[in-house]
Order: structure tokens, then C-alpha cells, then sequence
């Protein structure tokens, strides 16, 4: 059975930049507030008219080029988002027609923060059964749009970007060595979006009630997700025979800062073996890991042979976490 490798890595963020001072000007926070309670100082923000194809387009052609892979040798695209152009057709479709991948087969996966680690085991499932090649999976999110603006509580906590990864059908024991998904749908109510959909269609009544913009029970989502974190990543680690010591890099979901150091406290993981960002990129849901993953990629801190653990929470509540082989 053939391997999925990650042969390239890709990420962009829009240009403009909201910092914690900005922040302080249209509500009512400060910046030791949000950096005491987040890790947050800025994130970046799409420009209008610039939508979430748009990122992930820009993070694919990227991925692409470290690759050496053309876009006319990618087999499937694979988008993890909340925050489509549209409710339909898949924003994975308008990539590929972005970036002239005209032998995919595209869609999107909705699993919000864990939507990367999903797409992925995706697009794995697909290689390993022999039906794909080559690959693209995609986290992209333009949070900034159904944020409220209003609610200090969690329009602190979003930014815009995306990220991206080749995937290569390959021998050898180099790629992703497993997946592990989960989920709970009795949690929806601490984490979602209430409208615009069937339950709740556009209407102006909406609109005033501000059902599109995300709704989170914060306090609630910390601990559970902490506790599933821990959980999913000691399962990657089980099933695959390794020890916390083996994990040459730990890339979690970037969410909040005390998030991760608590998560990080409880699987007993060094300093060393844990990559943040979040603080200058702010929660990306889908994005993070990959915009993550590309930055220590580019930095040189990912070497052959080196085992990187992915660990993602989302809502719905999603679980997820992958173990790749470098």
C-alpha cells in the first residue's frame, strides 16, 4: 500500500494586519486583556473583495512550486473551510479552476477548526486505495466575515489565511503514518453558526437577531477542548507504538494559547517539541495547521525522518489528529 507523503507545503495571509491596539479602538478590550486570556497580539484580515478561494488558491500555487508538482498532475483537491465563497459549489471547484488543475475531482470538508486534519485523511484514504496520485489539501478560512464585531468575547480571538500540502502516492516509510477522527454533535450549541442556512434561512429578522455571526460558549469549549486534545493525540501515539519523547514536532490547532499550554502540560511535551503561532495570526479554524506547518517547513525545523503530530478541535464538536513520517 502506497504511502501519502507531504512533498510540498504552502500557506498566505492577507496583507492587512489587526493588532490588539487597533482592536482597542472599536471595542471595548485592551491588549493586556486579550494577550493575557489568548496569547493573541494580531491577525490578518481579507481585504474586500477578496474571498476564501482566493487564499487557498494563493497557498496551493505555493505548495505547488516547493513541490515541483504541476497543477495539471494533481489527481484531487480537498478543502477544509466554514467559510466558502459559497454554500455551493465547493470552494475546492473554484480552486481548481483557479489554479487550472483540470484533471481533479474537488470538495470540501466542513468540520471547522479540525477541517484540515479531516481533508487530509480524506485525500490519505484516497491514496492509500489507489485511486489518487497526487493531491492538494487545503485549510482556508475568512473567519473576519462571520465574526461579531460586538462581542469582544470572540471577535478577538479570529483571523483570515490558508494553508496547503502536496500529496505524493510513495513507497517507503516516509508520510502519514495515521489518521484518528471524531466527533459529537451534542456539544453543537457551545460552538457554531446560526444562520444562514435551512434551519434558519436569510431573512431581515435574522439579520437583527445577528444569526450569521459565530456564537461560542467559551469557558464551556476550553475544557472540552483540552481534555479531546490530550486524548486524540495519546491515541495517534498509541497506535503507532510511540512515546511523547519519540515527537520531534507537535503542531496543534491554533486556538488560544492557554489551549495549548495545557494540552502541552498534560501530555508531558517539552518546549522544544511544540510549535504556537497564534499570536500572530489569531485562530485561522482550518488554516492553522497548515499556515503553521508551512512555517517550520520554510524555517528548516522539519528534517527527514522527524515525526510531526498534528492535534486539531473544532465545532460540532470535532476531534482530530494525524502522525506524519517527514
Amino acid at each position: 500500500m502506497k504511502r501519502a507523503r507531504i512533498v510540498g507545503t504552502g500557506a498566505y495571509v492577507p496583507e492587512a494586519v489587526l493588532t490588539n491596539r487597533d482592536l482597542e479602538q472599536r471595542i471595548e478590550t485592551t491588549d493586556e486583556w486579550i494577550v493575557s486570556r489568548t496569547g493573541i497580539r494580531e491577525r490578518h484580515i481579507a481585504a474586500e473583495g477578496e474571498h476564501t478561494s482566493d487564499l487557498a488558491a494563493r497557498a496551493a500555487r505555493a505548495a505547488l512550486e516547493m513541490a515541483g508538482v504541476g497543477a495539471e498532475d494533481i489527481d484531487l483537491i480537498v478543502v477544509g473551510t466554514i467559510t466558502g465563497d459559497f454554500p455551493w459549489p465547493a470552494t475546492a471547484c473554484l480552486v481548481q479552476e483557479k489554479i487550472g488543475a483540470k484533471r481533479a475531482f474537488a470538495f470540501d470538508v466542513s468540520a471547522a477548526c479540525s477541517g484540515f486534519v479531516y481533508a487530509l485523511d480524506a485525500a490519505v484514504k484516497q491514496i492509500q486505495c489507489g485511486a489518487v496520485r497526487k493531491a492538494l489539501v487545503i485549510g482556508a478560512e475568512i473567519l473576519s466575515r462571520i465574526v461579531d464585531w460586538e462581542d469582544r468575547n470572540t471577535c478577538v480571538l479570529f483571523g483570515d489565511g490558508a494553508g496547503a500540502v502536496v500529496l505524493s502516492a510513495e513507497e517507503g516509510e516516509h508520510g502519514v503514518l495515521s489518521t484518528h477522527l471524531h466527533s459529537d454533535g451534542s456539544y453543537w450549541e457551545l460552538l457554531y453558526q446560526a444562520g444562514f442556512g435551512a434551519r434558519n434561512p436569510a431573512t431581515a429578522q435574522g439579520l437583527d437577531a445577528r444569526l450569521p455571526y459565530l456564537k461560542m460558549q467559551g469557558n464551556e469549549v476550553f475544557k472540552v477542548a483540552v481534555r479531546m486534545l490530550t486524548e486524540v493525540a495519546q491515541e495517534a501515539l498509541a497506535h503507532n507504538g510511540l512515546q511523547v519523547e519519540d515527537i520531534d514536532l507537535f503542531i496543534p490547532h491554533q486556538a488560544n494559547r492557554r489551549i495549548l499550554e495545557a494540552v502541552a502540560k498534560r501530555l508531558h511535551l517539552r518546549d522544544e517539541q511544540v510549535f504556537i503561532n497564534v499570536d500572530f495570526y489569531g485562530n485561522t479554524s482550518g488554516a492553522s495547521i497548515p499556515i503553521a506547518l508551512d512555517e517550520v517547513n520554510r524555517a528548516g525545523r522539519i528534517k527527514a525522518g522527524d515525526l510531526v503530530l498534528f492535534d486539531a478541535f473544532g465545532g460540532g464538536f470535532t476531534w482530530a489528529s494525524a502522525l506524519v513520517r517527514w
